[in-house]
């Protein structure tokens, strides 16, 4: 068999794409090139990025709210105190029942203390509350746990992973918008040397 024979001589009545690389497409224009680049490299960013934001995310704000529990821990304490009911103060709701109560303790100095809080119906009814003051005798709530550390932690992390993955999608819709513009436009311009051509062949 000679060269000429040969399956894999060059034909010239062959169509031009059969001799391109596999792969390559002929009408793949620049802009689907610069999509595919595009949403590539989101695609990296999502499947990289997006764990690390958000465990990034989520130990700084784990580490915060620690930071925030063992100050609360540190200048927070429970006292026992009496409740005298407040007769001028009315229910919040009658959702949460909650009622105001005063409440009567002695304070670490020796010193007697007076305050208000909002309590539960059941609580109210009692002689005696466990309650959470500062240094300076002011009732608070009760300080963060560690558990509620975790949980803030866990909460921004999801926010975060939702938040990139919201990025990457505006994007990758705004890349997709702005190059069908383009194509628009091109297609447009194309369409005014092309038009005329189709309108003379059928005599318009």
């Amino acid at each position: 068999m000679s060269a000429q024979d040969s399956p894999h001589a060059s034909d010239p009545r062959r169509p031009d794409h059969e001799h391109l690389p596999r792969g390559a497409n002929p009408l793949r224009r620049t802009t689907d090139r610069i999509e595919a680049w595009w949403s590539g490299f989101l695609l990296l960013v999502l499947v990289l990025g997006l764990p690390m934001a958000s465990v990034s995310a989520g130990l700084a704000a784990y580490g915060s709210a620690m930071r925030a529990v063992q100050a609360q821990t540190a200048e927070r304490h429970q006292v026992t105190a009496r409740l005298t009911p407040d007769p001028d103060a009315a229910r919040v709701s009658a959702a949460d029942e909650k009622q105001k109560v005063r409440l009567s303790w002695t304070g670490e100095d020796g010193e007697r203390r007076t305050g208000t809080a909002y309590v539960s119906q059941d609580e109210a009814e009692r002689s005696t509350l466990r309650i959470w003051v500062d240094r300076e005798g002011t009732v608070k709530a009760p300080p963060m746990s560690a558990g509620d550390a975790q949980a803030t932690g866990w909460v921004m992390g999801g926010m975060t992973a939702v938040g990139v993955y919201v990025v990457l999608v505006a994007a990758r819709k705004s890349m997709r918008l702005a190059l069908d513009r383009s194509r628009y436009a091109r297609w447009d311009t194309e369409w005014d040397l092309v038009e005329p051509q189709w309108s003379a062949r059928f005599g318009r």
